[in-house]
């Protein structure tokens, strides 16, 4: 379960953390009111994906003015397929250096993971791996001390601020333990003249770990597409793509976002319509996703339980009653295959048989190729 920055932040506050002052609005006119409280501000969209500030979702604001504006512009902003809905207004840092310090799970040794980096800030992900320190917690003893001031002196940190980063790894592995976490993050971890703040923060709990925490607000990180299709009992994951794609069954799903990956696309979503789904469930799932406006859309259908037709008459429908603006491809194999790709013929929708082929041709259409 991932918590919002706010709520993680607040933890990191609880547990001795420093970080900037700030308040939480949901509406403009609140962010407006935390400004005149803090001073300059960073108005900052709370949702449960990265990338926030390289797609509009962090502003910087001045005045009051200025932060109810920003409000203006992030609330209601899609995303990445989450709907703005409240943001944190936080005393805006004159920031010196960027570090970056996480613990994780690393599945692999069967060790709790410390991460840190000199160089920290939006673009994490392109630091050079020679860039990145690696520590593993030994489970027996936990995090010492001596083991934050051996990162601090790799980090080239000294004197006052290498006490202060130690101080706050050892705080931070309380929380990574006493949360159950998978994933406690402070990106970036500033330096801000003789201070070190977290100007960020993410903390992942355990899912087979909340029983223990009661009294932990249970977070969804569903999008509102994720939680319609889920309601039709169909799996559903939102991707970042621009093909909106639907298959039967976890395998192929994951097979045919590969396929659409090989051919150069970029898949929208993973949706398994599952074994035996009618036409009922299945036409309001692919309302959903032409609602979603993909450049293109793909049904990789393989026929066991799942019948051929009842997939036909879904597409059928949607196309009559809703339409489908965008290029639809279509592939067909198994059970009353024959008869489904009759009728969608009948309807001018021509089905495949190879997925190859068609994730060949909904790649071509998304990009603009001829509707063929």
């Amino acid at each position: 379960m991932k918590f919002y920055e706010y709520m993680a932040k607040d933890v990191l506050r609880r547990h001795g953390i420093p970080i900037p002052p700030g308040r939480l609005a949901t509406t403009p006119e609140e962010a407006e009111a935390a400004a005149r409280e803090i001073g300059p501000v960073a108005v900052k969209a709370q949702v449960l994906v990265g990338g926030r500030g390289k797609a509009g979702g962090i502003k910087l604001a001045e005045t009051p003015e200025e932060a109810r504006r920003a409000a203006e512009a992030i609330l209601g902003m899609d995303l990445k397929g989450y709907i703005v809905e409240k943001v944190y207004c936080e005393g805006k840092l004159d920031i010196d250096k960027e570090l970056y310090l996480g613990i994780t799970v690393d599945a692999g040794a069967k060790r709790p993971l410390v991460i840190a980096s000199a160089s920290g800030g939006m673009d994490i992900e392109e630091v050079p791996e020679k860039a990145i320190v690696r520590m593993h917690v030994p489970v027996p003893w936990g995090l010492s001390p001596y083991m934050g001031r051996q990162l601090a002196r790799r980090l080239g940190l000294t004197g006052s601020l290498a006490g202060q980063f130690a101080d706050i790894l050892m705080r931070l592995w309380t929380v990574f333990r006493s949360y159950d976490a998978e994933l406690v993050e402070i990106n970036p971890l500033a330096i801000v003249g003789e201070r070190i703040i977290a100007a960020d923060a993410r903390l992942n709990v355990d899912d087979d770990a909340l029983y223990r925490h009661p009294d932990l607000p249970r977070v969804s990180e569903a999008t509102e597409l994720e939680k319609k299709v889920r309601e039709l009992g169909l799996a559903f994951v939102q991707l970042d793509g621009d093909i909106g794609i639907m298959a039967n069954g976890a395998g192929i799903n994951m097979a045919t976002l590969d396929a659409v990956k090989h051919f150069g696309g970029e898949p929208m979503n993973f949706l398994d319509a599952g074994g035996g789904s009618a036409a009922e469930p299945t036409a309001q799932a692919l309302e959903l996703l032409v609602e979603k406006g993909p450049k293109a859309i793909l049904i990789n259908i393989f026929g066991g339980i799942t019948r051929c037709d009842e997939v036909a008459k879904a597409i059928i429908r949607v196309k009559e009653e809703k339409g489908i603006p965008m290029p639809l491809v279509v592939r067909l194999v198994g059970t009353n295959e024959e008869q489904g790709r009759a009728m969608l013929r009948e309807h001018g929708i021509e089905a495949f048989r190879s997925m190859a082929e068609a994730a060949r041709k909904v790649v071509e259409l998304a990009r603009g190729g001829a509707n063929g």
